[in-house]
C-alpha cells in the first residue's frame, strides 16, 4: 500500500467532448450533464464548491448544495453572517465547481452573486425539514462556539421556542449566481482533457476551447 500522493494516478478514458456535443447555451448544457450525473447515481450531484474572496482578496472555499437552477443562475442558501455570506456581500464575484468524479467531469462557473429576495428565501425555508429549520436558528454559522454542548443546547432552545411553525431567521438567506463564463471539463487519456467554455458575448454566448 502506498500513501505517496505523487503515485496516485488514474487514466481518464470514459469519453470526450467536442464542440458538436455542446448545447446552444450553458444552461441547457448544464441541465444535460446534471441529468447524466443523477442518472449515473453520483452521490449528491448537486454538491458544489463555492469559492469567494474577502474585500482584500483573501479566498475561501466550501461545499454547499445547489437548491435551484434556471437560466437566471445557480441558487444556494446560507447564513448571511457566515464567512461566505459576509464575503459575498463585500465582494460578489464568485466561482462554483461541480466535481462529478465518477463521470470524469467538472463544471466550473465564474459569475456574480446577488442576494435573494426575502419572499424567495421564505418559500424555500418552508420546504426544509424541521430539524434543519431549527438548526438555522441554533447555529450562527462560522462563528466560534465553546463546545458541542453549546450547539446542542441552542438547538433544544429553538425546538422549545417554536413548537409549531418555525420562522425564517433574519440572518438566513440565499444567493443567485449569474454566470459570466461556464466551463465543461471532460477527462481524456494522457491528461489531454477537453475543456470547452461558454463566455458571455453581448446578448449571447461564444464558445472557446482551452488547453488542458
Amino acid at each position: 500500500m502506498t500513501d505517496r500522493y505523487a503515485d496516485l494516478r488514474r487514466e481518464y478514458a470514459l469519453g470526450g467532448l467536442t464542440e458538436a456535443d455542446l448545447a446552444p447555451d450553458p444552461f441547457a448544457m448544464f441541465q444535460r450533464w446534471y441529468h447524466d450525473a443523477v442518472t449515473a447515481g453520483v452521490y449528491e450531484p448537486n454538491a458544489m464548491v463555492v469559492a469567494s474572496a474577502s474585500a482584500d482578496g483573501r479566498p475561501s472555499a466550501r461545499l454547499v448544495l445547489l437548491k435551484g437552477f434556471t437560466p437566471a443562475g445557480w441558487v444556494f442558501f446560507t447564513n448571511l453572517g457566515s464567512r461566505k455570506g459576509t464575503e459575498l456581500a463585500a465582494n460578489p464575484r464568485v466561482a462554483l465547481l461541480f466535481p462529478w468524479h465518477p463521470l470524469e467531469r467538472q463544471v466550473r462557473v465564474d459569475g456574480t452573486a446577488s442576494e435573494l429576495a426575502r419572499d424567495e428565501v421564505a418559500a424555500y425555508f418552508k420546504t426544509r425539514p424541521r430539524g434543519s429549520q431549527l438548526g438555522a436558528h441554533a447555529s450562527h454559522q462560522s462563528r466560534e462556539v465553546g463546545s458541542r454542548q453549546e450547539l446542542d443546547d441552542a438547538w433544544a432552545v429553538a425546538d422549545s421556542a417554536y413548537p409549531d411553525e418555525v420562522p425564517v431567521p433574519e440572518e438566513w438567506g440565499g444567493f443567485r449566481v449569474e454566470p459570466e463564463a461556464v466551463e465543461f471539463w471532460q477527462g481524456r487519456p494522457g491528461r489531454m482533457h477537453d475543456r470547452l467554455v461558454y463566455r458571455r458575448d453581448g446578448d449571447g454566448w461564444s464558445v472557446h476551447r482551452l488547453a488542458p
